[in-house]
């Protein structure tokens, strides 16, 4: 005789079977944090001319508010994700958008540059982790069937936050001064960490990092610090060049670590080595014009912040636009030839730049800074996809952290680069060299690929 069953409650049932609800309210959080983070890249380049004369420091020890915050970023960026394979989503992200808004408030409070520095170098740090988490909490948040819509916001919002970064600034600026760039951040950060506290799942905690990612990070950091600094100041004498020496041993010992070995194998065999160059000359040649162009227009020029960022709004606007077709263009050429002559548009919209003249108005130098967008915008998916495309299985995360890591490393070396370039000859010649980095990529993406087997 079997005991009698008893009959389970409809509302129980309801809840073993039912899926879990898509969250869109994260996805959203998603996208503020995107938009955000485009806006800090952007909107504080503008600053720099402002932040050396209030603080009275060179230019060169203000670019360090820029520098500072790349560096981090950069040294951070693959570690991080380590990190975070291993803790709570929810936890983490709390602590990066707390932190990364505290240290906003530190920096518009800073009395002296090396306060400003410090700050800035550890809002680094939390922005790594942001990165690394904005594409996985939009991805966690929905159903798999809807994660292509849920990874559009913050990949529309992102470019937003660039296109909006520069005239936010440029208004903060001229009636508020550069100490509201770094506070008009807050309430962004504030409804991200409020939705996020409400509506994560409460999985996961935190753990401290293990020895190995603080290993890469330390390792990673002092590479491109020894490569920065030798740029910086550089200036002032030739030999300071000679700092950069170790970056390349650090980076090698590195490549033999357990982090860096999965890259090391990707790199050898998957054959993307020259789409991560490219994807690292492209990304130095616009920062390396972008900030030139900001600096010539803020200083010998003696535009207000408020024009300078409306000439310079021409070239995220280009991007934003181009970059709507860029996946269009690839499903029907192929990812090679669209990124290829995304990198070309790009390349000869930095070249038309490079006779800067004092008689240019405003609209001159935009269109061409436009043509350069739509490079960038027609380049950037395709060659994402191409790097992804070519890795082995089960090396797509590798892969797409790869490409990352290289953006990130051109935006920190472009304006140091044309720094040392400039100030060793001419502002054109800064240019130049942004032309030529530019067509450096070109070349890159035009080799044939590796036969892989």
């Amino acid at each position: 005789m079997t005991a009698p069953q008893h009959p389970i409650p409809t509302d129980l049932m309801v809840r073993q079977i039912a899926p879990e609800p898509d969250r869109w309210i994260l996805v959203v959080a998603a996208g503020l944090l995107s938009f955000v983070a485009m806006l800090d890249m952007n909107v504080v380049n503008l600053a720099l001319t402002d932040i050396a004369t209030g603080l009275h420091v060179p230019a060169g020890i203000a670019q360090w508010a820029a520098l500072g915050y790349q560096l981090p970023l950069v040294a951070l960026l693959l570690p991080a994700g380590r990190w975070l394979d291993r803790v709570g989503t929810r936890p983490a992200l709390l602590l990066a958008v707390t932190g990364f808004a505290a240290c906003s408030a530190l920096a518009a409070l800073a009395p002296w540059a090396w306060w400003l520095i410090a700050a800035r170098l550890t809002q680094g740090a939390f922005a790594a982790v942001l990165f690394v988490l904005m594409p996985v909490l939009a991805a966690t948040s929905v159903r798999p069937e809807l994660r292509g819509r849920a990874m559009s916001v913050p990949a529309t919002l992102g470019p937003l936050g660039a296109v909006t970064g520069p005239v936010v600034g440029g208004l903060l600026l001229d009636h508020f001064g550069w100490r509201a760039v770094f506070l008009v951040k807050l309430p962004v950060c504030l409804a991200a960490a409020l939705i996020v506290r409400r509506h994560a799942p409460r999985k996961g905690r935190l753990r401290p990092p293990g020895r190995d990612s603080l290993g890469d990070a330390a390792l990673i950091g002092a590479a491109v610090a020894a490569v920065l600094l030798g740029l910086t100041l550089a200036p002032r004498a030739p030999q300071w060049l000679l700092l950069a020496l170790p970056a390349a041993p650090l980076v090698l010992l590195w490549l033999r670590r357990p982090g860096g070995r999965p890259l090391a194998r990707l790199l050898r065999t998957g054959g993307t080595a020259a789409t991560d160059a490219s994807v690292l000359c492209l990304a130095a040649g616009f920062a390396a014009c972008h900030y030139l162009l900001a600096q010539q227009l803020r200083g010998p020029r003696g535009e207000s912040a408020t024009a300078t960022a409306l000439t310079m709004l021409a070239f995220p606007l280009g991007m934003v636009l181009a970059g709507r077709f860029g996946g269009r263009l690839a499903d029907r050429w192929g990812a090679r030839p669209t990124a290829l002559t995304g990198a070309a548009v790009t390349a000869l919209g930095l070249a038309l730049l490079v006779p800067l003249d004092a008689g240019w108005d405003g609209p001159q130098i935009a269109w061409r800074l436009a043509l350069a967008g739509a490079g960038m915008g027609l380049n950037g998916g395709p060659t994402q996809a191409l790097a992804m495309s070519a890795a082995p299985p089960g090396r797509l995360a590798t892969a797409g952290s790869a490409v990352q890591l290289s953006r990130s490393l051109g935006f920190a070396l472009g304006p140091a680069l044309a720094t040392a370039t400039a100030a060793a000859a001419t502002a054109r010649t800064g240019l130049a060299l942004a032309a030529l980095l530019a067509a450096t990529a070109v070349a890159l993406l035009a080799r044939r690929p590796p036969v892989t087997t």
